[in-house]
């Protein structure tokens, strides 16, 4: 047993390098037994559609905005990169941009029965020198500065578990007065290898910035 834990350990310290090392900026505003309200400023994703449940959208999606961060993309000529160069479609000036998270996912569907799924792009890039994107599927886009209200927690990626979740964090700020201003988002942070029971998963709902949520 005890050559297992340190077979585990090694492991998951041999993952490190290849896990998301960045996320959006955010400073906490307020915390709640079962939430905490957070100031997010503003970042890039690179979001796709697809047409499946909410279950299996996540997986379907994961290649093509990998195969984006790979290399499948096209990179500004005013841009120093440092990173790796990938050959992809015959273009050879894709490169590799630095895992992120947490990889996000809308909880409903939009007009024509799909689900939004996205990546977050790092820090360094801004609108105007994000490599663009080869593949039609993927689009990028700026989420602006925004309060969110987050609700963490751990186990399976099931629908079943994020829906239970998402109905506590919704209950919860129904009593306290904040206002919400769009459906929930489900972020995951961790790859699909990792141990159910310590994955961290969101719910995290915008809400209004109205004088209640910024004192």
């Amino acid at each position: 047993m005890r050559n297992y834990i340190v077979i585990l350990l090694v492991l998951f310290t041999g993952v490190t390098n290849i896990m998301a090392i960045e996320e959006p900026k955010y400073k906490v505003l307020k915390e709640y037994d079962e939430f905490e309200l957070r100031s997010y400023s503003a970042y890039l994703i690179a979001e796709t559609e697809i047409e499946a449940n909410m279950e299996d959208a996540g997986s379907e999606a994961f290649q093509i905005l990998f195969d984006y961060i790979s290399g499948n993309n096209r990179s500004k000529s005013e841009i120093k990169m440092t990173a790796p160069v990938n050959v992809s479609n015959g273009d050879a000036e894709g490169v590799k941009i630095d895992m992120t998270a947490p990889v996000a996912q809308s909880t409903r569907m939009n007009s024509e029965g799909k689900f939004k799924v996205s990546f977050v792009v790092p820090s360094k890039y801004n609108i105007d020198t994000v490599p663009e994107p080869l593949d039609p599927r993927v689009t990028i886009r700026e989420i602006p500065s925004r309060i969110v209200a987050v609700r963490k927690y751990s186990g399976t990626w099931s629908e079943e578990n994020y829906r239970e979740n998402e109905e506590i964090l919704l209950d919860e700020i129904s009593k306290t007065g904040y206002e919400i201003a769009g459906d929930p988002l489900y972020a995951r942070y961790n790859p699909p290898f990792w141990p159910w029971f310590l994955r961290r998963n969101e719910v995290q709902v915008e809400i209004l910035q109205t004088e209640t949520a910024l004192n």
